[in-house]
């Protein structure tokens, strides 16, 4: 954890004090084994970032003054449209994706995408978002990407996708393209990662001929996860 992260109800006396408990102050007095006076990283879930100095701590919580006078950290470039991964690959790919400070992940269904995927317990939103605050406290980020999702890939790519690729580049990730994403330029752009085995044919057909245009990352086939990366990788903010 390189950020103590704070919500609204923390603050319990004024606009600069807060009250720690939960697994935060179990980090601060287990892991970093801090005590009065020390100052420590923080950020406002949302908002700014600054430091806190610790003015009391208690058996089971710890009290900070905070000032917070650091704007977020800046977004990722890319947009992702992920096709719905393995549930015991999801968790880390959320974490992942908070970590890069992606804007905004759409994740979708695809025909290789097992019906009962969708029924996983971490598509629920407090899982979702528990999952994102472990990749923001390891970046030390304090904005949350957006996590929409979309169970019919038809109607998000003819309805849903257009207006998400309006006015930035939209690219399908698919080995057999002739392009290669190590020649894109760090640029606004939409970037859409199919499951594993990839997208069937149909799926490629429509999405390139709604909007998108194919691109490869290299010539070996990789996981979700590591495809993921790879993509990532090529615009870091």
């Amino acid at each position: 954890m390189n950020i103590i992260l704070l919500r609204q109800n923390d603050f319990c006396i004024n606009d600069n004090n807060v009250s720690i408990t939960d697994h935060r102050f179990d980090h601060i007095q287990t892991v970093l084994k801090s005590k009065v006076g020390d100052r420590l990283k923080v950020g406002i879930i949302g908002g700014n970032r600054g430091y806190g100095t610790i003015k009391k701590i208690e058996s089971d919580k710890v009290v900070m003054d905070v000032f917070l006078n650091k704007e977020p950290l800046s977004r990722h470039n890319f947009d992702i449209v992920l096709s719905l991964p393995r549930p015991k690959m999801l968790r880390r790919i959320l974490r992942t994706i908070a970590e890069f400070g992606v804007h905004r992940l759409h994740i979708v269904n695809s025909a290789r995408v097992e019906k009962s995927y969708w029924q996983s317990p971490l598509l629920k939103n407090e899982k979702i978002q528990d999952a994102l605050q472990t990749g923001m406290e390891r970046s030390g980020d304090t904005i949350m990407t957006d996590v929409m999702l979309y169970k019919r890939f038809r109607p998000f790519v003819e309805d849903i996708l257009p207006k998400l690729c309006a006015h930035r580049e939209c690219y399908l990730t698919d080995i057999d393209s002739q392009k290669s994403i190590k020649n894109l330029k760090s640029q606004d752009a939409v970037i859409i990662i199919g499951p594993e085995g990839g997208f069937v044919p149909f799926e490629i057909d429509l999405t390139t001929s709604v909007i998108a245009n194919k691109i490869n990352l290299g010539n070996r086939i990789l996981s979700v996860d590591t495809a993921l990366t790879t993509v990532l990788a090529q615009a870091l903010t």
